[in-house]
C-alpha cells in the first residue's frame, strides 16, 4: 500500500451554481430508497435518473434485474469507455443524503460538463448496493459483455460529500496514514494495480486546488486484510481484474449520520462537493487523453 497526499490551497473561489445544482439533486434525491422497504421511492429515483441523463442527451437503459441506470455517449462507437459510477438505493428508511446522493448528484454534474464534448464517458447508477452490492454485481456479470465497448477505466463515487470540518480525528481503515490524513477534510480516491495511475492522477492534479486529496494505492489481495477496502461497487469491478477508483469521504469513519435517519442534505458541504466534482471531471478527461 502506498499512500499519497495533496494538501489543499487556501482562498479558493466558490463555484455558487455548482453548488446549488449539487444541492438541488441532493434535496430531491434525498428520500428513502431502499430497494424493497421503500420500492415506491426507488422506482421514482431510478425514473428522476433516466430523465436527466436524457435530457444530457446520453443513450439511457435500464440493466439488469436490479434496473441499473445505464447512460451512454451516443458517439461512441466501438471505443473504450470511462464510467462515472454511483448507486442510488438507500437502506430502509434512510433518507440518504451523503450515502449515496451525494455520488448521484456529483455524477450528474459531470455528466453535464462533458455532455457536449464528446468524451468518452458513461453513466451509470447502480441499485441494490446496500444487498451486498448485487446491482454492480450484475452488471459486471451480465451487463458488460452486452456493453458493445471495452471498459476503460471506472469511477465509484461513494459518500462524497461529508466534509467534516472540526470534526475529531478519524480511524480510517488503512494503516501508515500521514497524521495530517487523520483530519476528516479530505476526498479518498482509493485504486488497485492499474486504476493506481487514476489515484495519481487525482493527487498530482492542479484542478480543485482548495481541496485536500488522499489517494490510496493498493495491490493485489490487501482487501482479505482490510475488508473496508472492498465495502463499495468498485469492488465486483476488481473481482473482475478491470480498473476501478472508489471517491469517498471514507463514509461511516467520518460521517456520524451514516445509515442513520440524520442523513439530510443540511449535513453535507456543497463546496466541498463542488470540488470533488471539479477534481473528478480533470481526472476523467486527463484518463481519456492517456493512450
Amino acid at each position: 500500500m502506498w499512500i499519497q497526499e495533496r494538501s489543499p490551497t487556501p482562498a479558493v473561489s466558490p463555484k455558487p451554481s455548482v453548488e446549488a445544482r449539487l444541492r438541488w439533486w441532493v434535496e430531491r434525491l434525498a428520500i428513502p430508497r431502499h430497494i424493497v422497504a421503500d420500492a415506491r421511492n426507488n422506482r421514482w429515483v431510478r425514473d428522476q435518473l433516466v430523465a436527466a441523463f436524457r435530457n444530457l442527451g446520453f443513450c439511457v437503459r435500464l440493466q439488469g434485474r436490479y434496473g441499473n441506470v445505464l447512460a451512454l455517449p451516443r458517439t461512441a462507437g466501438g471505443e473504450p469507455l470511462t464510467l462515472v459510477a454511483a448507486h442510488y438505493d438507500s437502506v430502509p428508511g434512510c433518507p440518504g443524503a451523503d450515502d449515496n446522493a451525494s455520488g448521484l448528484a456529483v455524477m450528474l454534474e459531470c455528466a453535464g460538463a462533458l455532455a457536449s464534448t464528446g468524451a468518452r464517458v458513461g453513466f451509470i447508477a447502480f441499485n441494490a448496493e446496500e444487498e451486498n452490492l448485487a446491482g454492480s454485481r450484475d452488471f459486471v456479470a451480465h451487463g458488460l459483455g452486452s456493453l458493445g465497448n471495452p471498459v476503460a477505466q471506472v469511477h465509484v463515487l461513494e459518500m462524497v460529500g461529508y466534509h467534516g470540518a472540526g470534526r475529531p480525528a478519524e480511524p480510517l481503515p488503512v494503516p501508515w496514514t500521514p497524521p495530517s490524513a487523520r483530519v476528516p477534510d479530505f476526498i479518498g480516491v482509493l485504486g488497485r494495480g492499474a486504476s493506481n495511475a487514476a489515484a495519481h492522477l487525482a493527487v498530482r492534479s492542479p484542478a480543485a486546488p482548495g481541496l485536500h486529496v488522499l489517494a490510496v494505492k493498493t495491490w493485489g489481495p490487501l482487501h482479505r486484510w482490510f475488508p473496508d477496502l472492498a465495502r463499495s461497487d468498485h469492488f465486483p469491478f476488481w473481482s473482475a481484474g478491470l480498473p476501478a477508483v472508489l471517491w469517498t469521504d471514507t463514509g461511516n469513519f467520518r460521517n456520524p449520520n451514516y445509515h442513520r435517519p440524520s442523513d439530510t442534505p443540511d449535513t453535507l458541504d456543497y463546496g466541498f462537493m463542488s470540488e470533488v466534482a471539479e477534481l473528478l471531471c480533470a481526472v476523467v478527461a486527463d484518463g481519456l487523453a492517456i493512450p
